[in-house]
């Protein structure tokens, strides 16, 4: 009796070792700061991150960073229509048009391609948050831009389909990428200099700019992965 105690103890803790070992050895999603909370923030050199669970009929989401340039979510949207959050990380500019000077953002992402409705998109805001412009760098699913179609040009780097309408808030600015792209870079002053030009805002501050993920639907849990993220200006 004693010694088949001591083997089936034995290979109970052998057991337990082994199932610790697999745990350590697998890799930290958030190594750094993670968060379930909808409003959940973090910031760090610069950048704020947000969680920014903020629509209505939404299910769970949690956001973990490495840094502010390397971050992500999981998110689990049921498949429902409206936008139920935009999980970002953001960065203030606080500088009028006319002062920008070189003024560039890049960031490479992985995200899901099927059974989901969401847009990897820019949200760039005057300081008054009057105005929003939003540069949507691939999108999956039934998602579309706000207002009507005005013209299609290439600007900033990307060739764009661009809305104009109002939320009922400020205006919004939509520039949608004929094509979906995964990683590049974008020249936020010259997408300003030409919003301007057009006479749809003056000489406005550009205050915050944003890079996230506008999710409508992710329904049995989605991953959501910013590789690298950065502004310029």
């Amino acid at each position: 009796m004693r010694r088949s105690l001591r083997v089936l103890t034995g290979t109970l803790v052998a057991a337990l070792l082994a199932a610790a070992s697999t745990v350590i050895a697998a890799p930290a999603q958030a190594a750094v700061w993670s968060s379930s909370d909808r409003w959940g923030t973090w910031s760090s050199n610069g950048y704020t991150l947000y969680n920014n669970v903020w629509g209505s009929g939404y299910g769970p989401q949690t956001i973990w960073a490495n840094s502010t340039s390397n971050w992500g979510v999981w998110a689990n949207h049921p498949n429902t229509g409206g936008i139920k959050s935009y999980p970002n990380a953001t960065r203030y500019l606080g500088k009028r048009v006319s002062a920008l000077g070189t003024t560039t953002s890049s960031f490479n992402v992985s995200v899901p391609t099927s059974g989901v409705a969401f847009t990897t998109a820019y949200d760039i805001w005057s300081s008054d948050n009057a105005h929003e412009i939003m540069l949507w760098m691939n999108k999956y699913g039934a998602v579309g831009p706000l207002g009507s179609l005005q013209t299609t040009t290439s600007v900033g780097g990307h060739t764009w389909a661009i809305y104009r309408g109002s939320n009922g808030s400020n205006q919004v600015y939509s520039f949608v990428r004929t094509s979906n792209t995964s990683a590049g870079t974008v020249d936020i002053r010259a997408i300003a200099q030409w919003i301007r030009a057009r006479g749809w805002f003056g000489d406005v501050t550009i205050g915050n700019v944003q890079l996230g993920y506008e999710i409508t639907s992710s329904s049995g849990g989605k991953d959501f992965v910013t590789n690298s993220f950065s502004v310029t200006g």
